[in-house]
């Protein structure tokens, strides 16, 4: 079976689309972390563990929607 080759137009459009939606999805997950731990007054350290906890939900939020563009924008002919 031949490798198939890379269609770099594609694959341009899904880099610059994870850079796009991965930036403001962890960044918007990392400051609704920061926010709700000021708002509820929890303190520098429980702040930090849910400014992590919602970053990791925005990484795995990305990892999904990266799924599905490669699934609907294939890079390989």
């Amino acid at each position: 079976m031949a490798e198939k080759k890379i269609d770099w137009t594609n694959a341009r459009t899904l880099i610059a689309l994870a850079i796009l939606v991965g930036t403001e999805l962890v960044g918007a997950s990392w400051a609704a972390g920061w926010a709700l731990s000021g708002l509820f007054q929890l303190g520098a350290t429980v702040g930090r563990v849910m400014e992590v906890v919602f970053i990791v939900i925005g990484f795995i939020g990305l990892y999904y929607f990266m799924r599905q563009a490669v699934e609907h924008e294939p890079f390989r002919r």
